[in-house]
């Protein structure tokens, strides 16, 4: 079992020459701009500060690694769909992303960050396209789902695992407030980080 408590800053790139080597096992974490990104990370790890939370959407701008282990790393890409970023800026996280997702040989995983409250939007299943494309694993974390009563939560749930259906995602209901779904993550998360 990974010891995620261990995770400590490795780099950040905003080049494609400046990512972390190619070695090893990664899991990215990826989701609209304010879906929890960093929150789930933190939570994940038991680490306050890993990644930082803004109350201002889109700030992650770079693409940021963290190390669990040797070889063994996550990954923090830059937010999508809400940042009020100029167009050119847009553009390059666009290009960044599609060169990462297509080269990297080390990533194993993609864990999709989804809020609860508004279920899959137009972009994260253009996401799951791309990863899929990729032919890797994808896990989808409904978070903040202490904001949904049990009624909804049901239904969010229902309705992720019926859209990934075809591909076989798996999802779960997360919240970091209330520690729900910390263990379940990490072992979607050890499974992909130590398989051989």
């Amino acid at each position: 079992m990974t010891n995620y408590s261990h995770a400590k800053f490795m780099t950040s790139a905003a080049e494609p020459h400046q990512l972390a080597p190619d070695t090893g096992r990664e899991i990215a974490f990826a989701g609209r701009s304010n879906s929890g990104k960093s929150t789930a990370i933190n939570a994940i790890t038991q680490r306050t500060g890993l990644a930082r939370v803004s109350r201002t959407p889109g700030r992650t701008q770079l693409i940021n690694f963290f190390e669990l282990a040797p070889e063994r790393r996550l990954v923090y890409l830059p937010g999508y769909g809400f940042a009020k970023v100029p167009e050119r800026v847009r553009l390059h996280w666009l290009q960044l992303m599609e060169h990462y997702f297509n080269v990297r040989e080390s990533l194993v995983g993609l864990m999709l960050i989804v809020d609860s409250r508004r279920g899959l939007g137009a972009q994260d299943v253009t996401m799951l396209e791309w990863i899929l494309a990729q032919d890797r694993s994808v896990h989808v974390l409904l978070t903040k789902a202490d904001k949904l009563n049990r009624q909804d939560s049901v239904r969010v749930l229902r309705e992720t695992l019926a859209a990934g259906a075809d591909a076989a995602i798996s999802a779960q209901l997360f919240s970091a407030h209330n520690k729900q779904g910390i263990e379940e993550a990490r072992d979607v998360m050890d499974r992909w980080l130590n398989q051989t």
